[in-house]
This record gives structure tokens, C-alpha cells and sequence, in this order.
């Protein structure tokens, strides 16, 4: 039941971005003004096929809720969630118990969504985004989501910082097979060990296969400090542009040519990327790059979907 006592003080809408990497919020005025933001710590919907990610995810969501009703409580919230794939009752009812706000007044759907409603409207242009992983996306007139990609960091996700990172790893280890101490003179390998712990084999195994995934896609930020003086640091780099090249081509060459946005933190770690990417698509292709703030463009979505506030 309702909790009457428990309405809404405000017409805040709350915008969620969750990401393997880190979860960011921002509460908007429905003018679109932005009067709070913070993040914690990455989540996915992944993490609920298990008990001890289950209560990862709660304990996210209770800092968050925090920190947001530091500055009010919100009237309707709209929610990305990487690896959400339609089934979010128990999420819901967290937040709901969290903020203490009506279940039905809280919207969630994959942080893709999200993040390319922050840059086009249903039908106008493809978005190319690259965080932890790696996705192209459509959403039509119809409001149909169309996808290249995105199928996970296991099967693919090129370009994105987890592949970023597991392509470093690859080579600095590959190399360790042939000359054994060949790291030593190495920019980038240096770097990546030193972000690991230790240039011993069994801390590069712990950290690829015993890290959440957004913990390892951080590691692309050590491989693109050193992309301006370690070449084998920019050829990953250099392949990376190419890969989200790929899912842009794949989109117009489905549904036809449109303006493209490059978005997403692993995209920005270094220009190679960007360059790269305009380089391999179509001489034609309207090519931007955006700073990623889907929380804001949830944040905004949220506070013009305000409605009447009637007792559940």
C-alpha cells in the first residue's frame, strides 16, 4: 500500500546511467535544469542470475538513493541499465523501497536506450557507443530498437574498454611466450602491470577472469596513456576505431546512410579512436563525437513524464 505520507516533495525527475564501469545520476527540473548529480559504482543487470550480485546491485542502489534524497525526493525515475533485458520487478521494487516512491513511477531499459535518446530522436541518426563494451544502434520512427553488436564482451563487444584491455593482455603475453621479460621495454605493458599489481603471470590471470567486467575495461585507460609512445598501444587503439567502425557500416548499410554519433567513455580515451573511425566509414558519413551524459538525458525524460500523483 501507498504510503500517503510518502508523495513526492518535488517534480525531480531522476536519470540512472549503470554501467560496468561506474553508475551515474543527475536529478533534472522538467525545464531540463540539472540541479544534482553523483555516481557509485558500476552495476549491470547481469549481476542478479547470482546472490552475491544481487546484493552488489542493492548495495549500489542504496548509495545512490542516498546521496539522491540528499537533495529531494523525485516523482518519476527512468533508468539504463547495461545488460538489462526486459525483466526488472525486483530492480523496481528496490528502488521504489530505496526512494520511496510508487514502483509504477519507475521506468528501466537498457542504458543503450538512454544514451541514444540523449543524442537523436527515434529515426533521426545510428549511435556507436563504446563503455565497457560495444554496441550500434537504431531506435526507428516506430520506436523500434534495432542493434549491431552489443552481443557481450565473451563473443565480441570490439572496441569497447573491455576488448581494449583483453587485446593488451593478449599481445604483452604472447610476447612473454617468445622473450620472456620482453615487458620491461615495453610502455605499455609496463603500465598495464603496474595497474594489475605485478607483472606476474597469476595477477593477470586473477584480474582477467576473477574482476567484474567493468574492473577490466578500466584497464584501457592505462593502454591509451601510453598510445603516444608505444606503437603497439596504438595499433589496439587503431583497431578499436576500425571495429566501431564496423557496427556504423552495418547500420547504414541496412537502413541507409544517417548522421552518426561516436559516444561512451572508452571511445574518448584517446583521438586515434575517432580518427580511426572516420577514417573506415563512408566519405559521406555526418561523424560526431559526444561526451556521454545519458544521465542527464534520462534525468530529463523522467521530469517531462511527471504525471499526477494519485495513491497506488
Amino acid at each position: 500500500m501507498w504510503n500517503l505520507e510518502l508523495e513526492p516533495d518535488s517534480t525531480l525527475g531522476l536519470g540512472i546511467d549503470a554501467g560496468g564501469t561506474q553508475t551515474r545520476w543527475a536529478l533534472a527540473e522538467p525545464d531540463g535544469r540539472i540541479v544534482a548529480e553523483g555516481q557509485v559504482a558500476g552495476l549491470s543487470a547481469l549481476q542478479m542470475s547470482s546472490g552475491s550480485g544481487r546484493q552488489a546491485v542493492y548495495a549500489n542502489f542504496a548509495m545512490l538513493a542516498q546521496a539522491v534524497l540528499q537533495h529531494g525526493r523525485p516523482s518519476r525515475v527512468r533508468a539504463g541499465l547495461t545488460g538489462f533485458g526486459g525483466d526488472g520487478e525486483q530492480l523496481q521494487r528496490w528502488l521504489s523501497e530505496l526512494l520511496q516512491i510508487r514502483t509504477r513511477a519507475i521506468t528501466l531499459s537498457n542504458d543503450i536506450e538512454i544514451a541514444y535518446l540523449g543524442s537523436f530522436a527515434p529515426g533521426e541518426g545510428y549511435l556507436v557507443y563504446a563503455g565497457t563494451g560495444s554496441i550500434g544502434a537504431w531506435i526507428d520512427e516506430h520506436h523500434v530498437f534495432h542493434r549491431a553488436g552489443g552481443r557481450g564482451v565473451m563473443l565480441d563487444d570490439g572496441g569497447g574498454g573491455f576488448w581494449i584491455a583483453r587485446e593488451a593482455l593478449r599481445l604483452i603475453w604472447r610476447n612473454e611466450d617468445e622473450r620472456p621479460g620482453a615487458w620491461q621495454d615495453s610502455p605499455m605493458a609496463r603500465a598495464v602491470f603496474a595497474h594489475i599489481g605485478g607483472e606476474d603471470w597469476s595477477q593477470s590471470r586473477q584480474f582477467i577472469y576473477g574482476q567484474e567486467r567493468g574492473e577490466v575495461g578500466k584497464l584501457a585507460l592505462a593502454v591509451a596513456a601510453t598510445a603516444d609512445t608505444d606503437p603497439a598501444a596504438a595499433a589496439i587503439l587503431h583497431s578499436a576505431g576500425e571495429e566501431l567502425a564496423r557496427l556504423g557500416k552495418a547500420l547504414i548499410s541496412r537502413f541507409g546512410p544517417r548522421p552518426v554519433v561516436l559516444a561512451g567513455r572508452a571511445s574518448a580515451l584517446h583521438p586515434i579512436i575517432l580518427q580511426t573511425m572516420r577514417a573506415a566509414m563512408p566519405a559521406d558519413t555526418d561523424l560526431t563525437q559526444a561526451v556521454g551524459q545519458a544521465h542527464y538525458a534520462a534525468a530529463r525524460i523522467a521530469a517531462k513524464e511527471n504525471l499526477p500523483h494519485q495513491p497506488d
